[in-house]
């Protein structure tokens, strides 16, 4: 469908991938995979066309409809929620409109065998094929059914798209872009502004939709579910295989463990014909064997290893001061906007050493209650911390409060303590703060960078209840993991808020969960709540239908 070849871009004269070739097939759904930096959103932009590599070409076969939906965009104020996303079908309106124009200017002319009117003759019948051949879409139930799935209520679809914050109004392109039914949808991290049950709706549009989908996502469990064939960039280079991101990584692994074989037992034999050469290089009677093993060792086609990311890094916390029992008590606590309830008789007795998700759609309070924990909200009911609790607070809009002049590595080196201080160049390559980037000044770091230095900062010093709203947000699936693994150690008392079901499985093992306002404990971990709920889901639509 789409071919790839001889590909290079670069950035400042230095290649950030060289000569990548491959083809995206009907029905290929890719997970387009690698660390940050790595060209992963350059590439989609490329295919997109809206970027032009250095070298290579992308072909595109003509008819061939493709979408993009970038990380960042704003879209166009003035018209509601439902008509921005009715926007999807505006081209078939436009052939509609244009095929009544040409059929009225035919009916009043009368010059048949013009080459004008043989023209019009031409453009309907071309117009007309590709209106007709589209299937009859019930357009207003689509844009419901596909609204609805990404979070928003019907008292929504009234509102302005003015009114939305900038993850509400990508929302609203991404149903552009879905209802469009494109032949190859480029989804750049759809999922960042999702909650569970938005993401699970658009895993199963894709899967069952069958269109070809390439997409960049840090959520794993997202990408294993949809994809069928992961790309790596790395290096420089491509790796594509047929399988989801799970199996690759296995397959992955085996290649490489047979590449270090292959690499020992050639730099084995190289060792031993160059002791040979180096032995008889004067001796007359083996002056052909050495010229010959000389020659040998001047074609011998080298073994290569693929590289491997060595950034990963063991992050333990410091000591915290142990807590009193309940570190967090509510009891009647409730919270309304005006007339907008958001959730009435919160209580809750969070015990010391929990690990506790709040999950549940955008808008249902999980953000408003860990702002009322935090003191910054007012609140109806009783809560209080336990005794001697020292709360670590990491926001979606966090943002490191440091003198600006200072650079990344001073702000770490600042609060890092004990053995961690020997290995800050790592741990600052394990949060994407490698090499030069090191010494950046806080001042000229993007939004993201900054959240990272916050979270960073924050899981250096020493909290004994942390409470982390989206923390992985603008994080890769290697530094996802560092974090996981250093909450896993953490012994203080963990809340999270997050829809990266990957990264709160074997994490959590207690789920709070927020909807028509009011919050629900179950004690289990985040898959055996989702698999209850999916069920739950199913029992309320054949309630519904039947």
């Amino acid at each position: 469908m789409i071919s790839v070849d001889s590909l290079t871009v670069e950035i400042g004269g230095a290649p950030l991938f060289s000569n990548i070739s491959f083809v995206i097939n009907p029905k290929d759904r890719i997970a387009l995979m690698g660390k940050n930096g790595a060209g992963k959103s350059t590439l989609l932009k490329i295919l997109s066309g809206s970027r032009e590599a250095t070298r290579g070409k992308v072909a595109v076969p003509e008819g061939v409809t493709v979408a993009y939906l970038p990380q960042h965009l704003m879209i166009e104020d003035g018209r509601t929620v439902f008509e921005e996303a009715e926007q999807a079908f505006s081209h078939i309106h436009q052939m509609a409109e244009r095929m009544e124009v040409l059929n009225q200017e035919l009916t009043s002319r009368t010059d048949y065998d013009s080459p004008e009117y043989m023209a019009i003759i031409e453009e309907v019948t071309a117009l007309g094929e590709k209106y007709y051949a589209i299937e009859e879409i019930n357009y207003d139930k689509a844009v419901e059914l596909t609204l609805l799935g990404l979070g928003f209520r019907r008292e929504d679809f009234g509102r302005q798209t003015s009114e939305f914050s900038g993850g509400w109004r990508m929302r609203i392109e991404l149903a552009k872009l879905l209802l469009r039914r494109p032949d190859v949808l480029l989804l750049d991290e759809p999922t960042n502004h999702l909650d569970i049950e938005s993401i699970q709706w658009l895993e199963d549009f894709l899967v069952e939709s069958n269109q070809t989908v390439v997409v960049i996502s840090h959520d794993r469990a997202f990408v294993d579910r949809i994809t069928t064939r992961t790309i790596e960039i790395t290096g420089g280079r491509i790796y594509d295989y047929k399988v989801n991101y799970t199996e690759y990584q296995r397959l992955r692994a085996e290649r490489r463990e047979q590449q270090q074989r292959a690499y020992d037992e050639q730099q084995k034999f190289i060792a031993e014909t160059e002791e040979f050469i180096e032995r008889f290089k004067g001796t007359y009677s083996k002056t052909n064997q050495v010229q010959s093993r000389v020659r040998m060792l001047e074609k011998l086609e080298r073994v290569e290893v693929d590289e491997i990311d060595t950034s990963a890094i063991r992050l333990s916390f410091p000591p915290a001061p142990r807590s009193g029992n309940y570190p967090v008590e509510m009891a009647g606590v409730g919270k309304a906007f005006g007339d907008k309830r958001i959730f009435s008789h919160v209580d809750l007795m969070i015990e010391r050493g929990d690990k506790i998700a709040f999950v549940g759609k955008n808008g249902e309070g999980k953000s408003t209650l860990v702002r009322c924990i935090m003191n910054e909200l007012d609140h109806e009911g009783t809560l209080k911390l336990g005794h001697n609790v020292h709360v670590g607070y990491f926001a979606q809009n966090s943002t490191a409060t440091e003198d600006e002049t200072r650079t990344v590595f001073q702000v770490i080196d600042d609060v890092a303590e004990g053995d961690i201080r020997t290995r800050i160049k790592d741990l600052l390559g394990a949060f994407m703060f490698g090499g030069e980037a090191s010494t950046k000044k806080v001042k000229v770091l993007s939004g993201g960078e900054r959240t990272r230095l916050a979270l960073l900062k924050l899981l250096l010093e020493p909290y004994n209840l942390l409470i982390l709203d989206e923390p992985t947000n603008h994080l890769d699936m290697k530094t996802k993991e560092v974090l996981k693994a250093a909450l896993q150690r953490y012994d203080g008392t963990l809340i999270l808020v997050s829809h990266d079901r990957d990264f709160l499985d074997g994490l959590v093992s207690k789920v709070y969960e927020f909807g028509g306002g009011k919050v629900t404990e179950h004690l289990e971990g985040i898959y055996e709540f989702m698999q209850r709920k999916k069920l739950e889901n199913l029992r309320e639509l054949e309630r519904a239908t039947s």
